[in-house]
């Protein structure tokens, strides 16, 4: 799976969240300031290439599906993300947090409970 650019993925994001759709429907779904049509539509043809999305034909138009889960995606980019910034350790991520401040003692011990909690799969 490769990696996407902030483009890509803000693109991802819109259409992870419609499930899918036509250009102009991920056109009104990203934020301000939206890219011109064309570009996101060259966006979305490199997405398609990259293997993020697969298109049906419909008429004169294309409509997208993601074929790349978000949660799939998300994993690998935290993974990714875990190795370059935090030695590949979970546990310095955490520490990370809690140093600055970004998770409390409270929230901490919500995830505790979530490891010692979690029922075999």
């Amino acid at each position: 799976m490769e990696k996407l650019t902030q483009q890509e993925e803000e693109a991802m994001q819109a259409i992870w969240a419609l499930e899918g759709g036509f250009i102009k429907d991920f056109l009104e779904k990203l934020p301000e300031p939206k890219p011109p049509y064309t570009t996101l539509a060259s966006t979305v043809k490199n997405l398609e290439k990259k293997g993020y999305l697969q298109s049906e034909r419909l008429g004169n138009t294309y409509r997208y599906t993601p074929f790349v889960k978000a949660e799939d995606y998300k994993k690998r980019f935290m993974k990714g993300f875990v190795d370059d910034y935090f030695k590949n350790s979970y546990k310095e991520l955490v520490a990370f947090f809690a140093k600055e401040k970004q998770i409390s003692a409270a929230e901490l011990k919500e995830i505790i409970d979530m490891i010692e909690n979690k029922k075999p799969e």
